[in-house]
């Protein structure tokens, strides 16, 4: 079980993310757009550097929607592998079935 705080911090940065995506979106455009001139490029920049770190989608990571747990997880699941196997085995995840050779 991950801490209290680390699984509350993901919970801020997606927040954050949902809250500038719009906002970060049209300011890359901007300064990837080759017409616009050299002042409004670097002023999109400065706005776009102005905004929190934490509203970065890079600046996320996958969790287990269950525990916390940040590494081993499957994105279908939403979910670590110690917990998909367990919920597997106990047959609550449709389809999922133990491979046997």
């Amino acid at each position: 079980m991950a801490k209290q705080c680390m699984i509350e911090k993901e919970g801020k940065r997606k927040r954050l993310n949902k809250q500038f995506a719009k906002r970060r979106a049209a300011l890359k455009a901007t300064i990837k757009d080759k017409e616009t001139g050299m002042e409004d490029r670097f002023e999109a920049v400065m706005k776009l550097a102005a905004l929190p770190r934490n509203s970065a989608k890079v600046r996320q990571r996958n969790r287990c929607e269950l525990t916390g747990r940040p590494r081993g997880n499957y994105r279908k699941f939403k979910l670590c592998r110690i917990k998909l196997r367990e919920y597997g085995n106990n047959g609550l995840i449709p389809g999922l079935v133990k491979s046997s050779w």
